[in-house]
């Protein structure tokens, strides 16, 4: 019998904390959930004060019966599942499994996996906290309510099988919204105006930007404006008439959250937010370590705060001093957001003296990737700032004021280690002018008129899809990552060139949704629901008070939009394709894949085809129609009707009006293609 019974989540876990405990003490793991709703029906007893009618998970009776039967045998049962809200809910689920008292202190957390951590936490066990156990149920019971009443009327109007979400629904809404505002942007021009000039002290030629007329700024959007401003130019002195010179300090980013961790592990190593909570999982679970047994490399990874522990602060003081040496060090506190729950640290090594590249040979690539990235970041969080010089230079021309910035990298501090990720582009570190002085005269030798078009909104990659959820208060750390790959799966989204855009079937399922469940799929009704999660965290509220309020307006609503939907048949669009074999025109339907033709005769005719998008330009070396495909990875290319019948046409660029035919450079192979020159060189070997 042992005397100590605990149950964690994860057998890796279990491995992990085994050996920081005696031989008498057992470890074993629940595998996550193991009561749930039932999959067959909503499973919320709403007669009953929303009561939760929830069942054993299918397929663990063999793995419960073990848990009673370890239970049984231990003189004591601790619970030590995840430190947040879902890992509440699966240890009062176990309690209520095993049938231990939920009032006993029963319940340990610990936000590290070390030694000290678990040990720790072994000697101070709590109650279960039904705060945080009834903030979970409230957000599990409302998702249910709300995708079990909506789903149906999708699949009325639309098509079987598809779903609805709260979240999920609003974070469509976001895509949807870009696509449409880059679809309705229209491009304006403007111009600038670059001067090459030559400081003939330093025998050094630097780029200084037009400005305006007499130090006032001034903005050009004709060509005819920019060819008046040429001739007055052309031929005239250009004199520097003022040089500022200072210095620029830049800090570092804090230590990790969940959202900002996503966020750089998608635009530095290029991850998917699936994929990063996968190896973070694994890294705060435990990797095997010569010498050192199994490790638990790094804290909780679901967190919304910035804090750093003391003893964290110092053990990045003592490496930083032994490393980079003391003008490198800085003490920085983080302030933490204020909707940030807080109850965790951030994301940081849980042992600064075991360093990336020591422990490489132990990690898998993609391990190794993140945990440097998780490790610099928090070492650079507690360096000094890097200062750079600055020289701002405004010259005149004829009354014409042209600027030149440069800045000299002085100190690195933290950016020797780590700089921070940037949705647009990285910032310089060097731009040098020349020592330029006042009233001095500099040489013109090339300007350089540059014509411009304002960009529309670009599309929402994961890690800024990630930041946009998070600065409209939609979602937690825990739900960023299922939320976008649930969407990406039911093809409501897709994935191009990294770049999140709504499918044909997206738009259609958004604007059924948006247009009827207004006051439910909103940005701000998703934020507010969020903001009453916390409340009930926090034992501010009770949770079927939450869900009461909610339900009773929202059941209205369905019933009306059901009533007024009763009778309205979806519109199908008709295309221009005649059914070859009963001769009415194909009307276009979305499926599983995104369109497709298919006769309106259905069921006397079954008759069905792919759905093939065509532009309004012409085929350039033929005059045919030009169809868009997509490649296996997603790509647009651009194809003539009778390819490869009598006409070769095929691009990677979509056609203009007027275009004449030329031989493309780059011509377009096809992942296909390549497949079959592949075999066939096989074969031939």
């Amino acid at each position: 019998m042992a005397d100590k019974l605990i149950i964690v989540e994860s057998p890796a876990k279990a491995n992990t904390i085994k050996k920081f405990l005696g031989g008498s003490t057992k470890v074993v793991a629940s595998m996550g959930h193991i009561r749930d709703l039932p999959k067959s029906k909503m499973g919320i007893d709403i007669e009953h004060d929303f009561e939760p009618q929830y069942i054993n998970i299918r397929g663990k009776g063999d793995l419960i019966k073990s848990l009673k039967k370890e239970a049984t045998n231990a003189k004591k049962v601790y619970l030590a599942t995840d430190p947040d809200r879902e890992g509440e809910a699966i240890a009062w689920h176990l309690a209520h499994i095993l049938g231990i008292d939920e009032t006993a202190n029963v319940r340990v957390t610990f936000n590290e996996i070390t030694k000290g951590a678990v040990q720790e936490a072994i000697k101070r066990p709590r109650k279960i906290d039904m705060n945080l156990t009834d903030a979970q149920q409230a957000r599990r019971v409302l998702d249910r309510i709300v995708g079990y009443k909506i789903s149906p009327v999708l699949w009325k109007k639309v098509r079987r099988g598809l779903s609805a979400g709260r979240v999920q629904s609003v974070a469509v809404k976001l895509i949807v919204d870009r696509e449409e505002e880059i679809e309705k942007f229209i491009p304006e021009e403007y111009w600038n105006i670059y001067a090459t000039l030559f400081d003939k002290t330093s025998k050094k030629t630097f780029e200084a930007k037009f400005y305006g007329k007499n130090n006032k700024k001034q903005e050009l959007h004709k060509q005819e404006e920019v060819e008046e401003i040429l001739k007055q130019i052309q031929d005239t002195k250009y004199i520097v008439q003022e040089v500022k010179k200072g210095e620029r300090k830049r800090n570092p980013a804090p230590p990790f959250t969940t959202s900002t961790m996503q966020q750089e592990a998608s635009r530095k190593l290029g991850f998917t937010l699936k994929k990063t909570m996968s190896v973070a999982q694994g890294l705060y679970e435990g990797v095997k370590i010569p010498e050192k047994g199994t490790v638990g490399l790094i804290t909780y990874m679901r967190t919304d705060s910035t804090r750093i522990s003391e003893v964290a602060r110092a053990a990045a003081k003592t490496h930083i001093l032994k490393t980079y040496g003391e003008e490198y060090y800085n003490n920085r506190y983080y302030k933490t957001g204020k909707d940030a729950q807080d109850a965790h640290e951030a994301i940081r090594p849980t042992y600064v003296e075991i360093t990336p590249d020591e422990i490489k040979d132990s990690l898998t690539n993609d391990q190794y990737k993140l945990y440097k990235l998780i490790y610099n970041r928090f070492i650079a969080s507690q360096m000094a700032g890097a200062i750079f010089d600055t020289i701002n230079a405004t010259i005149d021309a004829n009354g014409y004021t042209f600027k030149a910035n440069g800045q000299n990298l002085k100190f690195k501090g933290f950016m020797v280690l780590y700089v921070e990720g940037n949705d647009e582009k990285e910032e310089e570190d060097n731009t040098n002018l020349p020592e330029l002085q006042e009233k001095q005269e500099v040489v013109k030798k090339k300007l350089e008129p540059k014509q411009s078009f304002t960009e529309p909104p670009a599309r929402f990659t994961e890690a800024s899809l990630v930041k946009a959820l998070e600065e409209k208060g939609i979602g937690r750390p825990s739900t960023y990552s299922p939320t976008i790959t649930t969407i990406l799966e039911r093809r409501y989204i897709e994935k191009i060139q990294k770049q999140l855009a709504p499918t044909d079937l997206g738009k259609i399922v958004n604007k059924l949704l948006t247009q009827n469940f207004r006051d439910v799929i909103n940005v701000e009704f998703t934020a507010k629901m969020e903001n009453e999660f916390d409340q009930i965290a926090e034992g501010k509220e009770k949770w079927k008070k939450v869900i009461g309020e909610f339900y009773n307006p929202f059941a209205k609503v369905v019933e009306k939009v059901e009533k007024e939907l009763e009778h309205v048949e979806l519109v199908e669009e008709v295309s221009d394709v005649p059914c070859e074999k009963c001769g009415r025109m194909m009307v276009i339907k979305y499926g599983k894949y995104g369109k497709f033709l298919a006769c309106p005769g259905y069921p006397e005719c079954k008759n069905a085809k792919p759905f093939v998008e065509t532009i309004d330009v012409p085929c350039p070396k033929c005059g045919a129609k030009v169809q868009i495909r997509k490649t296996k990875k997603k790509r647009n290319y651009y194809i003539c009707e009778n390819n490869p019948t009598s006409c070769d046409y095929i691009s990677w660029n979509k056609p203009k009006p007027g275009e004449k035919w030329e031989e493309p450079k780059e011509k377009v192979e096809l992942e296909e293609t390549k497949t079959k020159k592949k075999k066939s060189s096989t074969k031939k070997k």
